[in-house]
This record gives structure tokens, sequence and C-alpha cells, in this order.
């Protein structure tokens, strides 16, 4: 009765509180939320694209600024060679071992390139500060590693103190760990920031346009320069246009010209890295040669064999035919048997040795001389740092191990 007495609206005469549906609004509604949501979906994309090139003027406008401070701050944190040198039982034909376990270690949990970097500078700056016993050496390399994932990895992805033990082969307790990873931070003055090639290596291919296998490649380089003790006092910036110089070499790329940072490298450098590429680590080798890392060690590898041909189609040509000598004929097989590169003076390890530590057998402590005359490295019970012997080859040998104050 209400809307009978109602007077005429726009919506005309109503004769009943209720109202009939058709069958076309659900369409009208469903249309207009899905205009809504690509309106809203395309106001995010601009706003994305809008972020990204304001975040570009201002990273192009603050380049020199940032490069500047990052280079002041690897000059502040550089290792000691000379502090190195004199350690004591830390011998330098120890360094691959080591290395080879933080890189399998660092492959293992999945941790950023930059870790493996910062890793490794802090070991050789705590090394260069400290008196290293050789028993705790893969302890503060562990440290090392740990420190370096909670600075600058992902949460979920650093690693934990039992995961660290058990990799150890439970050759150090859980509060060992805790204590030098406390005395690495102390030692150090707790500065841990220091800028790894891998940042610089993002700076210069931000510069020259991103490609993927010159930066595998240039990271393959770098990393395969940790090895070598030449290698500690360059600079990251350094080793980072040096790498990626010789990266583009090897692959074919133009080089850079000047002005341009990335095109700044030195020659020398560059020198000495192309003498190691023929005898690169074979767990570095394994983890390079991998499809997610555009293969790039086969690729080393390949150039290699290409440059040896080469050189002995041009020796073929103006010299008389000779047999080659020994050194060449090593670094031949060298870079067809990748090996982890021996300090002068001791002799080469042989293929396949496994990276340390190894857990010594519980119930086998035998004579090193019965054990070489089986073909079995020597095995007693302690420590993991191989130690060389007189009249045996280089092989793992454990001294005996007991908890001491660290120095």
């Amino acid at each position: 009765m209400a809307c009978q007495t109602a007077p005429m609206t726009n919506y005309g005469y109503c004769d009943t509180y209720f109202v009939e549906k058709h069958d076309d609004d659900d369409g009208i509604f469903a249309r207009a939320a899905a205009d809504r949501e690509r309106a809203r979906a395309i106001a995010k994309v601009q706003q994305r694209h809008m972020a990204q090139e304001l975040s570009q003027l201002t990273s192009d406008e603050y380049l020199e600024d940032v490069l500047d401070h990052m280079e002041h701050m690897e000059s502040e944190t550089m290792p000691d060679i000379n502090s190195i040198e004199i350690q004591s039982e830390i011998q330098w034909y120890m360094r691959p071992y080591l290395l080879d376990f933080l890189l399998e270690a660092h492959h293992a949990f999945q941790l950023l390139p930059e870790t493996l970097f910062l890793a490794v500078n802090l070991l050789d700056r705590y090394c260069s500060k400290r008196v290293v016993y050789k028993r705790h050496y893969q302890l503060v390399g562990c440290a090392s590693l740990l420190i370096a994932a909670k600075y600058g990895d992902r949460k979920e992805r650093v690693p934990t103190i039992r995961e660290l033990k058990s990799m150890c082969c439970s050759l150090y307790d859980d509060d060992m760990f805790t204590q030098m990873e406390w005395h690495v931070l102390q030692t150090l003055n707790w500065i841990v920031g220091h800028p790894t090639v891998t940042s610089f290596l993002e700076t210069a291919l931000s510069e020259i346009g991103y490609d993927p296998e010159v930066d595998h490649m240039a990271q393959y380089i770098s990393e395969m320069a940790l090895y070598h003790k030449e290698f500690i006092s360059v600079r990251p910036s350094v080793m980072a246009r040096s790498s990626l110089a010789l990266a583009r070499y090897v692959l074919g790329r133009p080089q850079l010209v000047q002005p341009e940072w990335a095109a700044r490298y030195d020659s020398n450098v560059v020198l000495a890295l192309s003498s190691h590429l023929s005898q690169p680590s074979q767990a570095l080798f394994r983890k390079y040669a991998s499809p997610s890392l555009s293969t790039v060690s086969t690729t080393v590898d390949r150039f290699m064999q290409k440059q040896a041909a080469i050189m002995a189609k041009q020796n073929a040509q103006f010299s008389a035919p000779s047999p080659a000598p020994e050194s060449q004929a090593m670094m031949v097989d060298g870079h067809l048997e990748p090996q982890t590169p021996q300090k002068p003076g001791y002799t080469m390890a042989p293929v396949g040795v496994l990276t340390p530590p190894i857990t010594p057998d519980k119930d086998y402590y035998g004579n090193a001389n019965a054990a070489y005359s089986q073909g079995m490295p020597a095995r007693i019970h302690g420590c993991v740092t191989p130690t060389p012997q007189a009249g045996l080859p280089q092989q793992y040998v454990y001294a005996s191990y007991q908890p001491s104050q660290y120095p």
C-alpha cells in the first residue's frame, strides 16, 4: 500500500516492494570487477616501471660516489700477505684443500656468490692478525663462512653449527664453532663489510649491459684466483675488471674501450690469470660445468686445447720437431685432467684426492709406511690438515688434537 500512494519517481510506478532480477545482472557486475582488476594491474606495472626508471637515474647520479666508497672500503679491509707468509704452521699448499672444502660447503647450502668471497676475505684477514694452528685452520674457515652467510645471505640458507659440524666429521665440538666465530669477529674489530669481486662485477656489467655467459666466466676466473697466493693482495675492483677482460677474450667478445670504469683493467693481472686457466681445481671445474652456470669451465678447457694446438702448429712450422719439455707436457695434462694447484716445492696431489676433512677410521690407525705400501693414505687419529712427509707423496696425515686456548 505504501508503494501505491508514493509519488512518481524516475524509476516509475512500483506496486511491490520486490524487484525482479534479470539474467544479465551477474555478467554486468563480473565485467565491472574484471575491468577494475585490469586497471589495478596496469597501474601496478606503470608504477613499477616508474620506480625502476627513478632507481636507474639515482644509480647513475651516485655511481661515482658509490665506487669511491667501495674502493675506499676495500683498501681498509685487505689482508696482509706478508703476515700470512710468516705463519709457523699454515703452509700455502694447505690453502687449496681448505678452499675446496669451503667451495663445496658454499655450493651445498646454495649461498650467494659474494658470500664465498667475503668468507675467504675474513679467513685471510684473520690469518694476517693471529697465529693459526693447522688443527684450527678448517675451523677458522667454517667460522668465516658462517659469519659471511649471516652478514649478507638469506636467513633460511645460513648453515647451522650442527650442519657445519657434520661436514667436518665431528672433529670440532659445538662450542668451538661459537668461540671461533666470536674470536674472528673480535680480532677483526667487528668490521665485516668488504666490497667483494661480485659487487664490482655487478657494477661493471650494469655499465656495459648484462651478459650471463660473460658474468659466469668472470666469476669462474675470479674464484680460480682465490686458490693462488699471488692474487691475495690484488684488490677486488682490479680483480673484477681483469677477470672480466679475460672472460671477454676467452668468449670472443669485443673488449671495452676507455674511459669506462669497467675497461680499466690491469694487464699484468690478466696475464697472471691466464697462466692458471689450464690447472683449475677439480671442485671448481665441476661446479662451473653445470648448465646453470653456462658450462664455462668446459668452454675454458676447449679454449686452452685450441690454444695449445695453435702453438704446436706454429712451433712445427718455424722449428724442427723436438720432444716437448716436461713442464709443457705437465701443463697439457693439467688442463685435460684439472688438478688443484700446489705450493712450489711439494709434489702434486694425485687426481681424485677427496676434499678434507676425511673422517679417520675408528678401528684403523695403521702405520704410515704400511698404508703407503698398500696404496692408501696414512691415517692417524686427530686433525684434518694435510702434512707432507719425507719419502712419502703428499697425503692426509692426522696429528693428535688437543683442545687449547685460541692464539
